[in-house]
């Protein structure tokens, strides 16, 4: 396969999230919750020319995901889209000029051809993403799976996700840290629950039916500060795939937590909230 997607990881957690990817005819955000000033330092040190952002897709309405749309609005001309639930939600959101989409719609954006999903979170009507391009000749698309901020993966979820060259999946929290961390009773079960965040090991459960022949990075998303830890989170979802956990010696400049396939064929990595992380 010649990849033709490239994901840029600009800032993933509860501090602001933003993801860049670059298709054929320009690039996607999705998602920006960072100051425009974070956005451009985040952006240039990833090698990432956000004029080429043609348009951006907003998962959902928490302010993590969103506070940065205004600047975004004013700084670039890009096309903003959202489904008609999340852009009604939130009273900063009511003047955005989105265009609207379903969570279960098709189309085409930066040469590329956008489905979307449904979630479970605790607002008003969140998606997923699966972005793909066809390839010349008779080679498979180039396709990248996007999925945070959700309690479970819905069936529309796993088949979206399944077989993505680039897998970017949410692996929030240890369930044994968010038991025994410092949240209320209240925060651990909302976190926990069904409309809450996917846990390492619910992501680790889902990693075997979705990481497939072409597989080649799965990106672990969304990772609580104070419920987990880049190891831990790669501890068990390499287990969940055979794969190796690298000594610190060996991880990569960007990545604060990394793991290989046996055959040297996949890489398991984790995007974290402070420094950008880049998957060609």
């Amino acid at each position: 396969m010649t990849p033709t997607l490239h994901l840029s990881v600009l800032a993933s957690g509860s501090k602001g999230n933003a993801a860049v990817v670059e298709g054929p005819r320009g690039s996607l955000l999705i998602d920006c919750g960072l100051s425009w000033r974070e956005l451009t330092r985040r952006a240039e040190s990833a090698g990432v020319e956000l004029r080429k952002v043609t348009a951006a897709i907003l998962t959902h309405e928490h302010g993590d995901h969103c506070s940065g749309l205004g600047v975004v609005r004013r700084n670039l001309s890009c096309e903003l889209i959202t489904t008609a639930g999340t852009a009604a939600a939130s009273r900063r959101l009511l003047d955005v000029p989105f265009s609207l989409v379903r969570h279960d719609e098709a189309f085409e954006v930066c040469g590329m051809r956008v489905e979307l999903f449904p979630t479970s979170h605790d607002v008003s009507d969140p998606v997923g993403l699966r972005l793909s391009v066809a390839n010349e000749g008779d080679e498979p698309q180039d396709a990248l799976g996007w999925c945070t901020d959700t309690g479970f993966l819905t069936a529309e979820a796993l088949g979206a996700l399944r077989g993505c060259r680039i897998l970017g999946i949410e692996a929030n929290h240890d369930t044994s840290m968010l038991a025994h961390g410092p949240y209320p009773s209240f925060l651990k079960s909302r976190v926990g629950g069904e409309t809450g965040h996917l846990s390492n090991a619910q992501c680790a459960a889902a990693l075997p039916q979705l990481v497939g022949e072409g597989t080649e990075t799965v990106v672990a998303l969304h990772l609580s500060q104070k419920n987990n830890t880049p190891g831990a989170c790669i501890r068990e979802l390499s287990e969940a795939l055979g794969a190796q956990p690298l000594g610190p010696q060996e991880v990569s400049a960007g990545s604060l937590a990394e793991a290989r396939g046996r055959d040297g064929s996949l890489t398991i990595c984790v995007a974290g909230q402070d420094e950008p992380l880049v998957v060609w």
